[in-house]
């Protein structure tokens, strides 16, 4: 029978608007404006105390709050703009103090029995939601000296192994080891032996007294070599890192020399995001100094916990967080949170040949946190932040060496389940080659998202009710069933974006701007093939039969050429470009759906199966 499709085709259809109806609603209900509380480290916990305080200093400041709740270990405040977003943090964080740190942040308010189905709005950029701008700085002097620290260690090492006597092996400056020797002869031996091995250091012999000095120096080629290490080195780090937060679209960027930029839009944790982007969370193995160590050559750190324990470590550093190739969470046998580690076989070769002579003594994984700190002040009546950086070191395992390691072991002792799994993340996402600090840190205001959002959803419904106008004025009846599928196209192809977590851009608006005007021309495509059927002669049910299978090859071609070249677009573009793509792509097939699939499914539903004495398109009558 013509136009009369079969029940499991209509099924089909009906189950498929139902599915885009149920994920495309959560859209249409906005995210509130909310800050958000978190501790300052992975091991603080907010309470109810702590959110009760915020809440009680921003009534007494007259700002509106709609709600607050504490989630796992933080807390979510709403409020009812974003001017009262703008102004809670800040006193807020005053109230609180450097132990907690409040961020900005836009609470989901979807229903939860859509959040059970796994149903939530679209993910928008940053040029619509907004989100955070960080610009941070690498502490070059530091990578500088890092690296010297290392290859002193190292140097001292081989000169052990080799059994040459030397004293010191200070770094006079961040760019100069100093060796002192007791005879001649010993220097000229770790002359021939630092030479040979080390071709980054300029040697310089010197006598002063008794004293025959070797003095190594970084070249200028070597300092500039480990500065852009560093930097690329943090690069691939923070991505790997925004990676790991899953942020959709981010950017990361080098500018200048020194400097990276990084922008995630629409983040649900600012808090977590500084804290995981701007850790430079490393790791130090140190054998435990002998007790008649001379002091020049060890150091003391207390302990990462409640006990206000100290230990004395060797100044020589068999590995760092640099030669972690994984690390992953886990737990003991007694249930406590620990981190296993494999090491990269530079790693695993410096572990073992430290601790195969070191059996029965102990050795240390030390701890080193470089971060800013923010505290808020009030001067002058309002609040201000003042910024300072800190390094912290602690030892969070101080533990026998029973036999040789090598490149696979664990580290125990960490606080709590949070700080384990931190602590695994930042290895695995890679080590910091240096420290980096928080410059500027902005927020992509809403007020400029919201303004994008407006014109953009603005330029897509005047351009569809300019359509549907233009259609039901020209197509008559075939017209509004051209209405009806175009809103359908629409709802699917906002609930595919939700589905598939595809972020929104500004350039993305357009791409459904230009959906619609291919999704209308696949039914003008078909109502004008109607038109030519009918002029011809055809009975009605003839002529739409005919119109819709004979337009398809064309409204295929067509869409096909264009997905090739969106998919071309998605595949090489970046940023706007791929925004704009990812909407076409998508765009096209619910538009092919629509008009060949759910625009026929409509016209059989009201002229299949019966008779029809005249059709009603474009002005034409056609009897029977």
């Amino acid at each position: 029978m013509l136009n009369k499709y079969p029940l499991w085709k209509n099924l089909v259809i009906l189950v498929a608007l139902v599915i885009g109806f149920i994920y495309a609603l959560p859209n249409l209900f906005p995210d509130d404006y909310a800050i958000q509380i978190t501790g300052a480290r992975s091991s603080t916990e907010v309470n109810a105390g702590v959110l009760d305080r915020a809440v009680n200093v921003l009534e007494s400041q007259g700002i509106e709050v709609k709600s607050s709740t504490l989630q796992d270990r933080d807390a979510l405040i709403r409020l009812t703009s974003s001017d009262d977003q703008l102004r809670a943090r800040p006193l807020v964080q005053a109230a609180l103090g450097n132990e907690y740190l409040v961020a900005l942040n836009m609470a989901a308010s979807t229903p939860d029995w859509l959040r059970s189905l796994g149903a939530g709005p679209m993910k928008l950029g940053l040029d619509l939601r907004g989100g955070v701008h960080f610009l941070l700085e690498v502490d070059m002097e530091t990578a500088v000296s890092q690296r010297l620290e290392a290859m002193a260690g190292q140097i001292k090492r081989e000169l052990r192994e080799a059994r040459i006597r030397y004293r010191g092996g200070d770094l006079e400056n961040d760019r100069k080891i100093v060796l002192t020797f007791r005879d001649e002869a010993s220097r000229a031996e770790a002359f021939d032996l630092i030479r040979a091995q080390y071709n980054e250091f300029l040697l310089d012999e010197q006598t002063e007294g008794d004293e025959y000095l070797l003095e190594l120096t970084l070249s200028e080629a070597e300092v500039q070599s480990i500065q852009d290490y560093a930097l690329e080195q943090n690069l691939t780090t923070i991505r790997n890192r925004v990676n790991e937060l899953g942020v959709a679209e981010p950017l990361v960027q080098q500018q200048g020399d020194d400097r990276i930029i990084v922008e995630l839009p629409g983040v649900q944790d600012t808090a977590q995001a500084k804290r995981v982007l701007g850790a430079t969370a490393n790791l130090e193995f140190r054998m435990e100094a002998r007790p008649d160590a001379p002091a020049s050559e060890t150091e003391e750190f207390s302990f990462r916990d409640e006990l206000q324990r100290t230990a004395r470590l060797e100044q020589d550093v068999i590995a760092t967080g640099n030669n972690v190739a994984n690390a992953q969470q886990a737990f003991d046998e007694n249930g406590q949170p620990q981190v296993n580690i494999t090491m990269d076989s530079v790693g695993g070769d410096l572990m073992n040949r430290a601790t195969r002579n070191a059996i029965g003594r102990r050795m240390a994984v030390l701890f080193i946190e470089y971060r800013t700190e923010t505290e808020t002040r009030m001067v002058d009546g309002e609040p201000k932040e003042f910024e300072e950086r800190v390094v912290e070191k602690g030892i969070i395992s101080l533990a026998t060496v029973q036999s040789a390691l090598g490149s696979s072991f664990r580290i125990t002792g960490l606080d709590s389940i949070p700080e384990a799994a931190e602590l695994a993340l930042l290895l695995r996402a890679g080590a910091l080659a240096a420290p980096m600090y928080f410059v500027q840190e902005r927020t992509i205001g809403p007020s400029l998202g919201q303004k994008n959002i407006d014109a953009g959803m603005m330029s897509v419904l005047l351009g569809f009710g300019l359509v549907m106008l233009y259609m039901l004025a020209y197509y008559r009846r075939f017209g509004m069933i051209a209405n009806v599928s175009l809103s359908l196209n629409l709802m699917l192809l906002i609930a595919c974006m939700s589905i598939l977590s595809a972020t929104l851009t500004l350039p993305g608006i357009a791409g459904i701007v230009l959906t619609v005007g291919m999704a209308v021309d696949a039914n003008v495509l078909i109502f004008e093939r109607i038109k030519e059927e009918l002029k011809a002669g055809a009975p009605p049910q003839t002529a739409i039969n005919s119109g819709y299978s004979r337009a398809f090859v064309s409204i295929f071609d067509a869409n096909i050429t264009t997905l090739l070249v969106a998919v071309i677009l998605f595949a090489m573009g970046s940023g706007p470009v791929k925004g704009f793509a990812i909407t076409l792509c998508i765009g096209i097939l619910t538009s092919m759906f629509c008009g060949l699939m759910v625009s026929r499914s409509i016209v059989n539903l009201v002229y299949g199966g019966r008779r029809v004495e005249k059709l009603s398109i474009g002005g034409k009558l056609a009897n029977v």
